[in-house]
């Protein structure tokens, strides 16, 4: 038995010659959770070090679907709860922190409000995680970390900027804060900690990567960094960040490039597969078949291939994570329930019930039974059989 959790029980012992309550039980699962990995922690040069709690072991095989906050806290959260309700979906991962960077609901933290900027979409938190709790329903809080423009316009610091001092802004008129900046881990990660006080199970962190292309431009602009990798310097966020939210007793996921399980690290924006999926609890590969181009597993046209694109992408996220033995995280995959038409006449198919289930039977055939569906107006197809 793991030393640490044989002294966590003992102590336990000593609370009282009382039955345990569900609040104590909880507390030294806490506990244990903690203890698990700051002895990761502190020997991680260790290769004899292997243990890794799942601080949500009584959770579900999640099948999820992706919820805006402003659908959250509108009146398409109605139709969106009967769907799961009728089905054998399970899960919702909801925007707390979204893509522009706005908190989606009034906070009272004075250190969110001071650094931060609320957009109360969801106008009652605590309703909202109620509804869940009596629909049973897991909830599951998205924090867009990286890509955050309210906190680098008011920051501006914590960001990239041009020449000028101005901050900088990619195509779509985004900006990103800097993954250097120790003080952008710790804003987040209160984030997330609220999230978790208010009754999230689930802390996935989205965006967690310097801007797309940003080796073109890490020359030109100006930021704060030291001599870690933009490699390094991610997974070493998502460690920290699982460390810190470990006493919560919640679980920490991360979004990944689909593509980044069969390539080698994508060092432009900061991403190793297999680095950040060694810190987490849930890795979710975003592997949409119309992200990938032709050539890709055999296939002229990816996204008029959901089956084998699905099938491929499963068997190079095995290979890659397979060594990483009791680190392994749980594989949950997000998936296409949307029409990809930009990509032009003859290169994308119409989703529908067939495609998805496509999709969801790859994913049985390479043992991962666990998934998440994107559709970003959250319009679901009716009728498919998630089972």
């Amino acid at each position: 038995m793991n030393i640490i959790l044989a002294l966590l029980i003992w102590t336990a012992g000593g609370m009282g010659a009382v039955s345990p309550s569900e609040g104590h039980i909880s507390l030294l699962q806490n506990s244990v959770n903690a203890a698990i990995v700051q002895q990761q922690s502190g020997n991680a040069g260790s290769e004899s070090v292997t243990v890794k709690a799942d601080p949500q072991e009584q959770a579900p095989k999640v099948k999820g679907i992706y919820v805006t906050a402003y659908s959250a806290g509108g009146s398409r959260m109605e139709q969106l709860v009967k769907l799961v309700d009728k089905t054998d979906l399970n899960a919702m991962v909801i925007d707390i922190k979204d893509d522009a960077g706005y908190i989606t609901y009034k906070t009272d933290n004075p250190k969110l409000q001071e650094m931060g900027k609320s957009q109360p979409f969801i106008k009652d938190i605590d309703k909202l995680m109620s509804r869940l709790q009596k629909h049973d329903i897991y909830p599951i809080a998205r924090v867009v970390v990286f890509k955050d423009t309210v906190l680098a316009k008011k920051n501006p610091e914590l960001s990239f900027r041009k020449g000028d001092g101005s901050v900088w802004q990619n195509g779509g008129g985004d900006s990103f804060v800097n993954p250097y900046s120790k003080e952008v881990w710790d804003y987040n990660i209160e984030i997330a900690k609220e999230a978790a006080k208010l009754g999230f199970k689930e802390i996935q962190f989205d965006y967690v990567r310097f801007p797309e292309g940003f080796e073109k431009r890490a020359d030109s602009l100006k930021y704060t960094k030291n001599n870690r990798s933009r490699v390094d310097i991610v997974s070493d966020f998502v460690k920290y960040a699982r460390k810190e939210l470990a006493p919560l007793g919640i679980r920490v996921s991360v979004d990944i490039f689909g593509y980044a399980a069969s390539v080698p690290a994508a060092e432009g924006i900061g991403q190793d597969f297999v680095k950040i999926s060694k810190h987490v609890d849930v890795i979710s590969p975003m592997v949409y078949p119309s992200h990938y181009t032709t050539g890709w597993f055999g296939s002229k046209v990816p996204d008029k291939a959901p089956y084998r694109t699905i099938k491929g992408s499963m068997k190079d996220t095995h290979k890659k994570l397979d060594p990483l033995g009791s680190y392994k995280p749980i594989i949950r995959p997000w998936i296409q329930d949307f029409t990809a038409s930009w990509l032009g006449s003859g290169n994308y198919a119409k989703y529908g019930k067939k495609e998805i289930e496509e999709q969801i039977r790859a994913l049985h055939d390479m043992k991962v039974d666990e998934y998440l569906l994107w559709n970003a107006a959250n319009r679901y197809t009716q009728g498919v059989n998630y089972k």
